[in-house]
Formats: structure tokens, sequence, C-alpha cells
């Protein structure tokens, strides 16, 4: 009997809706959450919660120790157990921000455990009544106002870059995320051959250009010259974005690795703000990237060519630009910002992890969609637009739906504005 056309277009549909419900669960979901990796190591580190000698389920615990980090989530009888892969110190940090209302952490956080004759010493946290003081919202405000404008400035390399991929080529890159990843990773890697930390990540934005040229030369590029439409070029991007995604996990696995000198104390600056010192670092490199990016649109030959390209790809090949090769350096410059702001983003997460990208997708488009279509510009106001409504939200919302607000803002926008902030409206007729 002949097969129906229509069995294999639903083959394709639900491997496809297998795939993207694979992709929507995280991998501390599969398996008990309390413990965490036991099997592929011999040495495990448990840890218990107790308040008032009564267990504390649902806390937050992280171990790590070199290169190695995971975490777990205590159970019905306050307990993690952490697999850990060698018999060197760890430390085991509980996160603050998950115990129930009203208490706090009595001694050490984190603890220091050191592997005895046989096994790990065990980690006993214990809760009491949390008296510590609590900030004014006014030094709450500033602080949140300067997380902002570091997370805005960190959103707008990777969305500009978003936008002149878009607007000289019209392609709504899903894959983008993995770029963002992909500088990070490379950043961790280098680090890792015993490199400093600056060197490594100049070379992980080089590899990061570079990565964004082959990307466009091995795909991009010829599909385009076949003249498949932007549709179908988008779809491919989305499946892109998952194979790379998975080619990540399997290359660093699910854990969180950390780059040098994450965190560290904070230093008043004025008045209410304080800023550790990554966080100043990060926010200098991202304003001299991004001047040098706009005296490069607004001054340089090329640069003003790629304006063009952007504003009328037709016209700037009629008026002899050489169109595919603004196209090739937007994907290298594009591929940069992405790996500079895949780094910056380790830091200010903190940690790598292989779907660390597409955490930050949905902003990048809000940002980009925001700002307006395919203007640079527009991509960074409203990159840091997003970036402070993000983090100040946290004063009224809890700060996991954090994200919901600055998309209904961005909702609220285009209803008034739908060409963006910077965008210009399309003339019908």
């Amino acid at each position: 009997m002949r097969s129906s056309p229509w069995r294999g277009l639903w083959l394709i549909i639900a491997t496809f809706l297998m795939v993207v419900l694979q992709a929507a669960i995280p991998a501390h979901a599969q398996g008990d959450g309390s413990q965490v990796n036991v099997d592929e190591h011999d040495n495990v580190i448990t840890a218990n919660v107790r308040n008032s000698n009564e267990p504390v389920p649902d806390v937050r615990i992280v171990v790590s120790g070199g290169d190695y980090e995971a975490e777990a989530v205590t159970n019905e009888r306050g307990q993690v157990r952490i697999g850990v892969p060698t018999t060197d110190p760890y430390d085991v940090l509980l996160d603050e921000e998950t115990l129930p209302e009203g208490v706090t952490v009595e001694g050490d956080n984190p603890i220091s455990v050191a592997y005895g004759s046989q096994f790990f010493a065990p980690a006993n946290f214990f809760l009491g009544e949390d008296v510590r003081e609590t900030a004014s919202f006014l030094s709450q405000f500033f602080e949140r106002l300067m997380n902002g404008v570091n997370f805005g400035l960190m959103l707008a390399l990777a969305s500009i870059g978003l936008s002149l991929i878009f607007g000289t080529t019209g392609l709504t890159n899903f894959a983008h995320a993995e770029m963002v990843t992909f500088g990070a990773i490379m950043a961790f890697w280098t680090w890792s051959l015993g490199l400093p930390i600056l060197v490594a990540i100049l070379l992980a934005v080089i590899a990061s250009g570079l990565f964004g040229w082959f990307f466009d030369a091995a795909m991009w590029r010829p599909l385009r010259r076949r003249g498949i439409g932007l549709v179908q070029l988008m779809i491919l991007t989305i499946g892109a974005s998952l194979a790379g995604r998975y080619i990540f996990l399997i290359l660093i696995g699910g854990g969180t690795s950390q780059l040098p000198g994450t965190g560290g104390v904070k230093h008043q600056i004025l008045g209410p703000i304080k800023l550790s010192t990554i966080d100043m670092v990060s926010m200098a490199l991202s304003l001299v990237v991004l001047l040098g990016v706009s005296y490069w649109l607004l001054r340089t030959r090329i640069g003003k060519a790629t304006r063009a390209v952007a504003d009328n790809r037709q016209l700037a090949a009629s008026s002899g630009i050489d169109v595919e090769r603004v196209t090739r350096i937007v994907w290298v410059i594009g591929g940069a910002l992405a790996g500079l702001s895949g780094v910056l983003w380790a830091y200010f997460r903190p940690g790598i992890k292989w779907d660390m990208g597409v955490q930050i997708l949905l902003l990048i488009f809000a940002a980009v969609v925001l700002g307006g279509l395919g203007t640079a510009f527009g991509a960074l106001i409203g990159s840091l637009v997003i970036g402070i409504l993000v983090e100040v939200s946290t004063l009224w919302i809890p700060s996991d739906i954090k994200y919901v607000g600055a998309l209904g803002v961005l909702v609220i926008v285009l209803l008034f504005r739908p060409q963006g902030l910077l965008g210009r409206r399309e003339r019908v007729g």
C-alpha cells in the first residue's frame, strides 16, 4: 500500500516537537535534584541544612573547587549529595537567596571541606533568625540601576552585532545565542591553557570573529547565492542554534565553569553606589568597544558602506559597493561582539554553561526590536532600556520573572511606535 504524503510531514513535525521539548527541559530536571554526579564520580560530598534541628528543603547548594562546579537542591531531609572528581579541598556554598524568609546562615558560608582517610567530611549548615540590617530603598535602587547599566552595555554588544547582521542581510539569526556562548567557552579554554585572562579574552574575541566569518562562508553565503528565502533561512538558524547548543553540552558538559576573578569585594564609588573591580572593568571595556564601533560606522569608509547596505542592499550594490565584502566584514564584527558579550555575561551571571547564550536571546531580540530593526544605535539604546528595566524591576517583582517585565514594556512601546525608538516607519504606496 502506498504511504500517504502527509505521513512524512507529520513525522517531521513530531521530530521537531520532540527536539524542542528536550531543549525546554533543564538539565537538572532529569533525575533527583538532590543528587548530582554521584554515579559519575567516586567521591561524594554531603551537605545538610537544618533550622532548629529541623531539615530545610529546596535550598540551593553549590560545590566548587579548581575548574569543577556543581549544584543541587536539598530534599525533604535537608540534604544534598554531590559527586566530585578529585580528593582536593572543595568549597560548599549555600545560596542564601533560596532560604525561607527570616532566617540566615549561622557560621561559615561557604564551608571548606577536605578529604579524610576514606570520605569527605560533611558540610553542615545551621540556620538562625535573620537579624541583618536591610538596605534602604534608595540604596537598593541605585545598586540595581548600576547593575542595569552594566547589564545593558553587555547586552548592547550582542544586540549591535545581531542588528548589523539583520540590517545587511535581512537574516533573523537565532544562532546568535550560540555565538555568545562560543566566546565565553573559548575564553575559558584558552585561559585553561595557562594564558593570562586578558590574553585569553583577546584570543576568544578573535576566534569569535573568525567563527562569524566561517559561519557565513560555509552556510549563509552559499544559500544566499541560491536565492533561498529569508523565512527558510530563519528556520535554518533555529536548527543551527539547537545543534550548536547540544554540541556545547557534549564538549563542556552540563556543569558551570568559572573564569578567574568572578565576584569580588564591591567598592564604594559614589554615595550608595558600589561596584566590584570586575563590574568597573566590564563597563569600561563595553564603553570603549561601543565607542569604537560608533566611530567605525560613522567615520570609516567601510562603516559608511555598511550603513548604506543596511538602508538599501540593492541600491548599494548598484552604486558600486561590494555588498558581499561588506556582509563578510559584518559577520566578523558581529561574531567578535557576540564573543565579547559572552565573556562579560559569564562574569555578570556568573559562570559558563552550555546554554548561557539562549538565556538572554529573547532580551537581545527585544533590544533590537525596541531600538529599531537594523539600526545599530537603536540596538544600543534598546539594550540600555532593557538592561536597566530588568534589574530595577526586581525591586517590585520576583527576580525569577524579571525578564517578563522587559518584554511587557516592549509590547507597549511597539503598540505606539512599531518601528522602534530609532527606526523609520515604512511608507506604503
